[in-house]
């Protein structure tokens, strides 16, 4: 190697940011966070396009949320937090400002320092997993969707789905969950959304888990893909095994299957956006202070 190379230059090879005293901090947020993709997706993107910062993996449990967000936000050069499991719906007390996405769904996955030092919400999961369901030629508009969750990504993908002219049934343990969601949902669109206490799976184009099960190795199949109909696909949230006990079970069965990780590889564009990753002509780093408030 030649030692006179820059460490500019190294991180560009490798794939990793240099980490120095200027280098602003992201955290993705979670309980579990092993599984978490987004720091081997993202950080690259950082280096690719000259970004001084990094995106790191936090661990907090539910009842520690709030001291390690407000502390978080409290760190002079953290610029923004991304949100995952469990905290998705939590976490939206800790913002400022909520984007009519976000305020919809009832969750966030992206928290941003905007220039004024507010802290801004919005959430990219839906449209994340809508996009990738159209990159991989399936298109939810008036499909029937089976959907497991109704959390904070089952909200968010519901409400996606809806908007891309789907019609939905959730179902979800907490039944009252089902009920608030779908009471939210029907007041925009009347006739197209019902919740039911297990899955409808008989009449579904496609169904999705947009629950944690299958994170462990033993965890039970969210649903019977032995239920569905001949041609339906089977779409599952979980990036972390790839394959999942039910994606591998839909394999068996002969249908189709959607892996996890499109649903955030799709966020990268809304992330570059929303968090002001690109670096303008004329600066040599952009910081997330600089960032202007929508």
């Amino acid at each position: 190697m030649d030692s006179t190379m820059d460490s500019s230059t190294d991180s560009t090879r490798t794939g990793n940011p240099e980490i120095t005293g200027t280098t602003r901090l992201f955290a993705v947020i979670g309980d579990p966070v092993a599984q978490v993709q987004a720091p081997s997706m993202v950080n690259p993107l950082f280096v690719e396009l000259g970004t001084d910062a990094v995106l790191v993996p936090v661990h907090a449990r539910p009842e520690n949320l709030r001291q390690v967000i407000t502390g978080l936000q409290r760190t002079e050069n953290v610029d923004g937090l991304l949100i995952t499991v469990p905290h998705k719906a939590a976490a939206l007390r800790f913002a400022d400002l909520v984007s009519p996405a976000a305020e919809l769904s009832g969750g966030t996955n992206a928290i941003r320092r905007a220039a004024d030092g507010s802290w801004q919400a919005d959430n990219f999961d839906g449209e994340g997993f809508v996009r990738g369901l159209l990159a991989a030629g399936h298109n939810p508009y008036r499909k029937r969707i089976a959907l497991a969750g109704a959390g904070g990504a089952g909200r968010a993908i519901a409400v996606a789905l809806l908007l891309a002219g789907a019609e939905l049934d959730v179902w979800d343990r907490d039944m009252a969950r089902v009920g608030a969601l779908v009471s939210q949902l029907e007041e925009r669109w009347p006739g197209r959304v019902t919740g039911s206490a297990r899955p409808r799976l008989a009449a579904a184009d496609i169904a999705v888990n947009a629950t944690p099960a299958g994170l462990g190795p033993q965890d039970p199949l969210p649903f019977d893909p032995a239920e569905l109909p001949d041609g339906a696909v089977v779409a599952d949230i979980i990036m972390k095994p790839r394959t999942t006990p039910l994606l591998r079970a839909a394999q068996d069965r002969g249908l189709r299957i959607q892996y996890g990780a499109p649903m955030l590889s799709e966020q990268l564009a809304l992330y570059r956006e929303f968090f002001g990753m690109e670096r303008p002509a004329g600066r040599e780093r952009l910081s997330g202070r600089a960032v202007t408030a929508r």
